[in-house]
């Protein structure tokens, strides 16, 4: 997940970067940043591998993301999952029956409006 950065502050970071380390000592810096990044990234893949195995066949497609209440609000109550979810939300949308009652009100009104 990368935080939102405006054009502004990534100029304002590499001033203070320069600022800081010297332009000469900064690619070292970046690199080792970077590779730092890397580790990170493989020590999360390794470990989410190691829940999936954990968690034992029918998790092949478990994604860590899916824990976030959020995501799992989403995706087991509003996505239609077959429970009939789409037809009770379709029953409780007042826009078909506003619609019929606006047309209802037109065709009363003779068309005057």
């Amino acid at each position: 997940m990368f935080v939102d950065m405006s054009p502004l502050k990534l100029v304002t970071l590499a001033i203070l970067a320069v600022l800081l380390f010297g332009p000469d000592k900064l690619p070292e810096i970046i690199q080792n940043v970077a590779g730092f990044l890397r580790k990170v990234r493989e020590i999360s893949a390794d470990a989410e591998q190691e829940i999936r195995s954990e968690l034992g066949p029918g998790f092949e497609d478990f994604e860590l993301q899916d824990l976030h209440p959020k995501t799992f609000v989403r995706k087991h109550v509003l996505e239609d999952d077959g429970l009939g979810l789409a037809e009770i939300r379709s029953a409780l949308d007042p826009r078909k029956e506003l619609t019929e009652l606006t047309d209802a009100v037109r065709e009363t009104d003779g068309g005057t409006h």
